[in-house]
């Protein structure tokens, strides 16, 4: 940062190539200039996580980088949310699945006014039942979360709440089908969450965390403004971190803040590909910050065609896996109906019959392109609508299986080699 500019936000793994790196890259650090007078915040307060750790049987872990000041993981989690939102006078709710002890805090404005402790977690349950039904903790959440569209919540799992999870439930429920465990969940998930938000008395709420990424819990939250900064997890708990050293708001434009593939770049030829092979990639420009690929290191398909399979193949995912659209703003009143913002934050029930775009309950995670948005991803709908009339393109992460996305245009030509899809 500089001042309240954010100069860069980047992720350690696309730099590193190991999935979930905790550990600052070189390349980042040099990518940024450096002053004697710079001050390295870090996100979380390690005497206090340190004390936690001893205290379930953990072994004292260093910090992972030297830093000049430190704040307490939930209020980086706050901070990055409340001096990037674009309201003052707010309620913010973190969850996530452990802080130093918190798990679970409330806020008005920046002042705690209500905190739940270790080992009562939201999001370590949520974890373990992913690991449970066979999927990465910490990792993998998002795959329950799609899950369970297809099973029934009919186990009874609030009495899990309480016990230490950080270790995994083991395998409850033998014979439970995983749908129904990944709906059961997210069910309670759910209803705890929005009890959350009725302690949440303002009408501005800010949601930070880990769990502040489950988009259909979101989207059942009525008469609130919401904003949740687009890496609600620990990586933009920096940018919190960073804001808590100058106390105020952040001039927050959008996300494309990390590595910049500065090439040329056609959008005629974009969709000429599409019209084609219907699915192309595009690495161009700044890098998102957050977990979401909003157009800069996108996997892009033409929606009007059966391609969810072959998208899936391409990835290596599992087939039931939705996958999200993003439209053109002054078309999506047409083709949804529900909350929508440009970061894919909440779910909206489907208008059309476009498969691809459209989980199996009927609704899609859209991305709104707006007409100020920086990306190429504005141009290219606008020539894809121009040519079809379609307005709307499937948007995916840019990935390999297993690897982080994209970063640069090297790994942009990795994923062409390995996969066969062009990459503009």
């Amino acid at each position: 940062m500089d001042g309240d500019e954010i100069t860069h936000a980047s992720h350690s793994e696309r730099y590193s190539r190991v999935k979930n790196d905790p550990f600052i890259h070189v390349d980042q650090i040099l990518e940024n200039v450096q002053d004697e007078n710079d001050t390295v915040a870090y996100y979380e307060k390690p005497f206090w996580k340190n004390l936690r750790r001893l205290y379930v049987g953990q072994s004292w872990e260093k910090p992972r980088t030297k830093y000049d000041v430190s704040f307490s993981h939930h209020k980086s989690h706050a901070a990055a949310g409340y001096y990037t939102a674009p309201f003052d006078d707010c309620n913010i709710l973190v969850i996530d699945a452990i802080g130093e002890w918190d798990t679970i805090t409330i806020w008005d404005n920046m002042k705690k006014i209500k905190s739940w402790k270790y080992p009562y977690s939201l999001g370590l349950l949520y974890s373990a039942i992913t690991q449970r039904i066979g999927y990465q903790p910490n990792e993998h959440e998002y795959i329950t979360m799609g899950m369970a569209a297809f099973g029934k919540p009919i186990y009874n799992l609030e009495r899990l709440l309480s016990q230490n999870n950080h270790m995994g439930v083991g395998y409850i429920y033998p014979r439970a089908k995983r749908i129904n465990l990944a709906a059961s969940i997210q069910a309670l998930y759910e209803k705890k969450f929005l009890e959350l938000v009725d302690m949440c008395p303002k009408k501005n709420l800010v949601l930070m965390g880990g769990c502040a990424l489950n988009c259909v819990a979101n989207s059942k939250i009525k008469d609130k403004n919401i904003w949740i900064m687009p890496s609600p997890g620990d990586a933009g708990s920096s940018l919190g971190a960073a804001a808590l050293v100058h106390k105020k708001k952040l001039k927050w434009k959008h996300p494309y803040l990390g590595y910049n593939i500065d090439r040329d770049i056609n959008p005629k030829d974009v969709v000429k590909e599409l019209l084609k092979n219907k699915v192309c990639g595009v690495a161009n420009g700044r890098a998102e910050f957050g977990p979401r690929a909003l157009g800069n290191r996108s996997l892009l398909g033409d929606p009007r065609h059966d391609i969810k399979d072959t998208v899936n193949q391409i990835k290596k995912r599992e087939m039931f896996r939705p996958f999200a659209p993003a439209i053109l703003e002054e078309y999506a009143d047409e083709y949804f109906d529900g909350p929508m913002n440009r970061y894919m934050q909440f779910v909206a029930k489907a208008k059309h019959d476009y498969d691809s775009v459209t989980h199996v309950d009927g609704t899609a995670r859209v991305q709104l392109v707006e007409k100020d948005n920086v990306s190429v991803l504005r141009p290219i709908l606008e020539e894809w609508y121009e040519k079809t009339g379609c307005p709307m393109l499937l948007n995916t992460s840019l990935n390999i299986k297993g690897q982080p996305m994209v970063n640069t245009w090297e790994d942009a030509k990795e994923f062409e080699r390995k996969y066969n899809v062009p990459v503009f």
